[in-house]
């Protein structure tokens, strides 16, 4: 009896592990059945019961149109009943885009070896040469702090370069004017402009983003792409798209802006047309767009389309010299400069041609939206927050080896050290995530939620490290001026956490809300057989869909059990991974696991509420996301060669991001709604405790020193930055005094212990390195050295100060000098 309860764990087990298909269950089950009927001398009666209930049973298991009948149909019936309804935009919203890796992360075995087999995305000879170009001679030309502080706005010759070098057009195919750039390398050219100027690098993402050629790309009439895209290619149009209403923001599905179709006049003829009123704000680009895409709600009355009167969501192109058009007025978001503001009309005529892709696509914007925002989302604010900490780990830690304080350079005190060492492991893994997922736009995919994974977790990861930044720099990065390199971003950081899609609400309702329904193996397939198949085809499609999920969710549970008690050492490595990455690789397969059975469990549990457990939602949505960033960043350590010197940074990176995943698990548990579960998923999940630790100190210090000190994984982990050229910029003069600094070191050990010894006194105010020439104590190009380095070295940590007006009367005069040149020219 024994051996047959140890067989019935080891069949439940190994069959569960492994998932296996009905018949291996049903084998084995006539296999212990027999076995037991052996063992436990039952008589002939008791044998031909047992044999009879196995037959029953594997006939409902293996038999669909039994199975269909008495088991699959009820609760199909039942599902219908409970499931709610999904409205239109609800329904495009997770039709939008693709699944790729992250339908990988939910299945709980992800394939590594798809991942890896990935080929390593690469700019093309051209595209670096733009970025080493054009993209190198813009930065050069914007200088920030006239741009925040001055103009409020980028200068003239600024903008015109925008557009002559076709900056505004990367997307647009060269068969239309544009550069016809890949994702990889238009996510590239914002990160090295932002490492420059947030402002000049949204001038140069929103044409790029979701817009009017984004849509004209995939929708617009042929007629329209003809017209248009030669002009934005050229800059001849600066576009803007007006979405978000004051009283529609992250709920954008419900704005209240409407058009009605009509007949008119347009220029001198009667045609068919609409009349749109709109209130818009927050459109970036919006104060100088010559041309505005809108989109609003159109209705039809009077069946001129020949449909219904609701229509839906409708995109169109109106030129901004349309009559009834306003616009020009600028907000001011945070002192950022770009060009943002509101757009109205009330009851302005236009064709009805106008509608992105004709008469045919009234009513269709909302689906033209969703599945273009995964391409917009997964480059600009990725790109921007990529850029950014790239400029601040290189930048703060050139600051932090200049600077001293107790007679030694803050970035060996540990506190200092700490927050360095966060800034530099979340760069690698921020840029790791920037490039896994434009090398997967330009493969053909559009993946939806990875897309909001990166929107969320890039922006809250710059969010982190401008604050560690400015801890670091403390009143150098307080004080705003032509001299500081950190203020301004800290300034603009919310910007990016509120726009295309609220942080608080990607976080809560889109990465497991929309992840849960879209990238499940057999969610989808469950809702669509009850809400749009009928008859046999709905049947056969739920028992398929529902008797895998079942398996799913057993194999899961099991699996994660397993690799808890195993430390997760039967996880699968992918073949040929580096070794010293092996163990992360069996720990996301564990996380995997887990993940996919509490997902399971929490919509078993909650149903159809689970939609408004945000709480539980957005946790869950946290686990998915730091699996996909470790992915990244284990995919990153691949393609570059496994650079030996990197490892700090990733082994903080990644043990940081299973620590969070893991803490996210520990407060599902502890909040989830049904009690009696919740020590059962502990025990499943986790049953020896919580296997994961912290990031490790001596990580975080290696880490810290990457960002200290020159060499090749410093330039690697900054690569694709822009650097100051020459020592009158300031971040040109914190780069030469960080190299002046790390120079002079020996002189400076030559002072101290000279000073040690008595034979050199240090006293306030003197020379104290003059004096050391004189008495021999170093010589006259070591003495050149050092007033080389405190030179630079009071360049750098002076901060700015300004008359009372801040130097704004100065700054008008010389803009009216600039005019009448430019008039007179």
């Amino acid at each position: 009896m024994l051996v047959f309860v140890l067989a019935t764990l080891v069949a439940f087990f190994l069959l569960a592990y492994l998932q296996a298909p009905l018949i291996a269950w049903t084998l084995a089950g006539g296999a212990l059945t027999a076995y037991l009927g052996v063992i436990a001398g039952f008589g002939a009666t008791t044998l031909w019961v047992l044999g009879a209930l196995f037959v029953v049973a594997a006939a409902l298991l293996n038999l669909a149109p039994l199975r269909r009948r008495l088991v699959s149909d009820p609760v199909l019936a039942l599902f219908r009943r409970i499931l709610p309804d999904m409205s239109a935009t609800e329904k495009e919203a997770i039709d939008a885009g693709s699944v790729w890796w992250d339908g990988e992360l939910f299945s709980g075995r992800p394939d590594w070896d798809q991942l890896l087999a990935t080929p390593e995305p690469k700019l093309t000879p051209e595209e670096q040469a733009f970025l080493d170009g054009p993209c190198e001679e813009i930065c050069a030309l914007v200088n920030d702090w006239e741009v925040t502080h001055e103009r409020y706005d980028l200068p003239p010759q600024v903008w015109q370069f925008l557009k002559d070098k076709g900056f505004l057009g990367m997307i647009i195919p060269k068969s239309y004017g544009g550069l016809g750039f890949s994702a990889l390398a238009h996510s590239a050219v914002i990160t090295k402009l932002s490492t420059r100027s947030n402002t000049l690098a949204v001038s140069a993402m929103v044409p790029n983003s979701l817009g009017p050629a984004e849509l004209l790309l995939h929708y617009g009439t042929q007629a329209q792409k003809d017209y248009y895209l030669p002009r934005l290619a050229r800059g001849q149009e600066v576009p803007c798209f007006a979405l978000t209403s004051p009283e529609a923001g992250s709920d954008a599905a419900s704005i209240p802006d409407h058009g009605v179709v009509c007949r008119g006049l347009w220029q001198g003829k009667e045609v068919l047309g609409m009349r749109v009123t709109w209130d818009k704000r927050y459109i970036t680009l919006g104060p100088v767009a010559t041309l505005v895409g809108l989109a609003f709600r159109l209705y039809d009355p009077e069946q001129l389309l020949g449909g219904k009167d609701d229509l839906g969501i409708t995109c169109a192109l109106v030129p901004a010299h349309t009559p009834g058009v306003e616009i020009g007025r600028r907000h001011l978001p945070l002192n950022a400069a770009f060009q943002n503001g509101p757009t109205r009309g009330k009851d302005v005529f236009m064709p009805i041609d106008w509608i992105i892709g004709g008469q045919e696509y009234a009513g269709k914007g909302w689906m033209m939206l969703m599945n273009c925002l995964a391409a917009g989302r997964s480059i600009s604010l990725p790109a921007s927050s990529a850029g950014g900490a790239k400029a601040l780990t290189r930048y703060t830690g050139a600051y932090a080896r200049v600077r001293s304080q107790f007679r030694t350079p803050i970035g060996r005190l540990e506190g200092v050290e700490e927050a360095l060492g966060r800034i530099a492991a979340n760069c690698y893994m921020m840029d790791a995530a920037r490039i896994l997922t434009a090398g997967a736009l330009d493969a053909g995919e559009r993946p939806s939620v990875i897309s909001a994974i990166v929107k969320y977790h890039m922006t809250e990861r710059i969010r982190e490290i401008v604050n560690d930044a400015m801890d670091i720099h403390g009143g150098k990065g307080i004080c705003l001026g032509p001299n500081n390199y950190v203020g301004r971003g800290y300034q603009v950081i919310p910007v990016g956490i509120t726009v295309e899609g609220a942080n608080i609400l990607t976080r809560s309702l889109i990465i497991f809300g929309q992840g849960a329904i879209r990238c499940h193996p057999y969610v989808l397939r469950e809702m669509r057989a009850a809400k749009e198949l009928q008859g046999a085809q709905a049947s056969r499609e739920f028992d398929d869909a529902f008797t895998s999920h079942i398996g799913h969710t057993l194999s899961n549970g099991v699996r994660a059990f397993v690799h808890s008690l195993t430390g997760s050492r039967l996880a699968a490595v992918p073949r040929g991974a580096a070794p010293e990455m092996a163990r992360y690789y069996q720990r996301v397969g564990h996380l995997s696991a887990a993940f996919a059975f509490l997902a399971d469990m929490s919509m078993l549990a909650m149903g159809g509420a689970l939609k408004r457990r945000e709480k539980i939602s957005a946790r869950l949505g946290d686990v998915l996301s730091m699996m996909y960033l470790i992915s990244a960043t284990l995919k990153r350590y691949e393609d570059q060669g496994r650079a030996r010197e990197d490892l700090p940074l990733i082994h903080w990176s990644v043990r940081d991001a299973l620590w969070q995943a893991q803490q996210a698990i520990d407060a599902i548990y502890a909040n989830f709604p049904v009690p009696a579960l919740r020590a059962l998923l502990r025990w499943i999940v986790f049953p020896f405790g919580t296997p994961f630790r912290p990031a490790k100190d001596r990580h975080n210090h290696r880490a810290a020193r990457i960002a200290l000190e020159p060499g090749a994984a410093r330039d690697r982990l900054t690569a694709g930055m822009y650097l100051g050229k020459g020592e009158s910029d300031i971040t040109g003069a914190l780069e030469a005094a960080f190299h002046a600094t790390i120079d002079c070191e020996p002189v400076e050990k030559k002072l101290r212990e000279a000073v040690k010894s008595g034979r050199l006194a240090a006293r306030p105010g003197e020379d104290t390195a003059a004096t050391a020439r004189a008495q021999g104590v170093i010589s006259d190009s070591e003495l050149a050295l050092w007033r080389r380095k405190e030179a630079l070295r009071r360049r750098v940590i002076q901060v700015d100060d300004f008359p009372q007006d801040f130097g704004r009367a100065e700054a008008l005069h010389r803009q009216a000098q600039e005019q009448v040149t430019a008039k007179a020219a």
